[in-house]
């Protein structure tokens, strides 16, 4: 599955991982992506998209 939201552009994000000792290493934190079908133009197409899109109805949902 794609590391993208096609809608908004969310990716992959990078940080650390601080343990109790303070020590750091690298981590990365995925958007929650679903593969959906959308109404674009008036044609159902499949999208991935993320879930904060789908929840404040960025995009139309095909049935």
């Amino acid at each position: 599955m794609a590391n993208y939201c096609e809608v908004c552009g969310k990716g992959k994000m990078s940080g650390n991982n601080v343990s109790f000792s303070m020590r750091h290493s690298r981590r990365t934190w995925k958007p929650n992506i679903r593969k959906v079908k959308v109404v674009i133009d008036g044609t159902p197409r499949r999208m991935n998209v993320c879930t904060r899109c789908l929840r404040s109805d960025k995009v139309k949902r095909a049935l």
